[in-house]
């Protein structure tokens, strides 16, 4: 190609691109003038609880005979394009609507109106999408939490909200947030993980698995211990399905997230105070109340404060086999957690009686991690049990050894047990489910420097 042709072509490109953006600035310039109009003469709460194609088809109508009356022609793509960033911005979430529709994207920030990562396969990107400015980024909170009767505004700088496909928004303002208005929306899959999901993933082993739904199967209590976004939410939901369908199960969250898809299974969510700070339900007020709804198992999503006192009690007086989740890095941590939250009740309880409490309640810790390459493992099954000092003993009965990293960051480990025989394996029995001690033997390249039985 020749420097002329070259030169040329590089113009056209250059014109190309021009009339482009003023083509895209053009479409945003109506597409601001109708969400105006549509805001001003059309009650858009009616339309935003119709379903998406009805939505659309609202919105289209109203748009067709704006245009005509003010006699407006546009090319057809230009239309079609017009009609989705409008349905977009007036009933939906905007330049969120592409993400949120994306089911490899887990977890979507917003730093600022240009800055926007997504979580994809557990790593965090940036992604070419935008808001106009900080006025467009409020919009879209609004438009988010003013359907659920929330406000957020200098008053109340901090709102947790829920979508209707049930992913959870938090969102931040100044004068808390520094740099303009800070949001976090975490997604759930439309069908939840299994435990064959989660092994594929390389999670944990067929043994491991078949061994933790034994667990669940035959009513001993577990607490799934991890940090955010390690993935405790979806283990607990995908351990649930091993509960038998003839038992009643009652689940008690903050922001609702499980779904069992089961019979026999009824939730309630706590409610944070309106704006006058009255009619709050916590946590701690379910866990009571669900005692008296004749529940057989009881799960809740996250014990964060006094309502452990209230979990324990339960799983202490006829509701073995309940589950729920804690934040803590290690299964030690999350009985630490444990005892200061019983504490934070304001039970004057002695701290023997305390443990009392806990090894009398919990039969097992499973510790979940999303390592440094984005994967989620469990690094430990951890067996609880009250020596005869008084003491608590957590012993791990299986553990993820990590030995390294390869060139490309991702972690190198494997999966093993660790040579202790469980202590419930009578409780399996009876209950028919047999497991061969071999199953438990610790596998060639165990190492024995790793403490595998930890005393409180």
């Amino acid at each position: 190609m020749s420097l002329f042709q070259r030169e040329a072509k590089e113009k056209l490109e250059q014109e190309f691109d021009s009339e482009l953006r003023s083509n895209s600035g053009y479409i945003e310039e109506l597409v601001e003038h109708y969400k105006s109009r549509l805001l001003t003469e059309v009650n858009l709460e009616q339309i935003t609880s119709l379903s998406d194609s009805d939505k659309r088809l609202k919105i289209e109508r109203f748009v067709n005979h704006f245009m005509a009356e003010e006699k407006v022609v546009i090319p057809k793509q230009d239309k079609k394009r017009m009609l989705s960033m409008l349905i977009d911005e007036s009933v939906g979430f905007g330049p969120l609507e592409p993400l949120l529709k994306d089911d490899d994207i887990t977890e979507i920030l917003v730093n600022s109106p240009k800055e926007v990562y997504v979580e994809k396969r557990g790593q965090l990107e940036r992604v070419n999408i935008s808001f106009k400015d900080e006025d467009h980024v409020r919009h879209i909170v609004d438009r988010v939490v003013a359907p659920l009767g929330r406000r957020i505004d200098e008053s109340s700088p901090m709102v947790d909200a829920r979508l209707p496909d049930g992913s959870r928004v938090n969102a931040v303002i100044n004068p808390i947030s520094l740099g303009g208005t800070l949001l976090s929306v975490r997604k759930f899959r439309k069908t939840p993980f299994t435990m064959d999901d989660l092994q594929e993933f390389g999670t944990f082993t067929d043994e491991m698995s078949a061994f933790m739904q034994a667990l669940v199967r035959t009513k001993l209590s577990v607490l799934i211990s991890g940090g955010t976004g390690s993935g405790k939410t979806t283990l607990l939901n995908a351990l649930a399905k091993s509960i038998p369908t003839k038992e009643r199960v009652i689940t008690i969250e903050d922001s609702a997230e499980l779904r069992l898809e089961r019979p026999n299974a009824v939730g309630m969510e706590a409610r944070p105070p309106n704006v006058e700070g009255e009619g709050e339900i916590t946590i701690r007020q379910l866990v009571k109340n669900s005692l008296r709804m004749r529940p057989d198992r009881i799960i809740v999503g996250e014990v964060r404060g006094s309502e452990a006192f209230d979990m324990l009690q339960a799983m202490n007086t006829g509701h073995e086999g309940s589950l729920t989740t804690v934040h803590a890095n290690t299964p030690i941590d999350a009985i630490n957690r444990v005892e200061g939250m019983v504490v934070m009740a304001g039970m004057d309880l002695p701290t023997g009686v305390i443990r009392d409490y806990i090894t009398g309640a919990l039969d097992y810790i499973i510790q979940v991690q999303r390592l440094t390459d984005g994967t989620r493992k469990i690094m430990n099954v951890s067996e609880v049990e009250k020596t005869s000092s008084g003491k608590i003993e957590v012993r791990d009965i299986f553990k993820f050894q990590r030995t390294g990293m390869d060139e490309d960051g991702n972690v190198i480990g494997h999966f093993t047990a660790t040579g202790i025989l469980p202590k419930c394996l009578p409780h399996l029995r009876v209950h028919g489910i047999e497991f061969r001690p071999s199953m438990f033997e610790s596998k060639e390249g165990y190492s024995d420097e790793y403490n595998h039985v930890y005393t409180l």
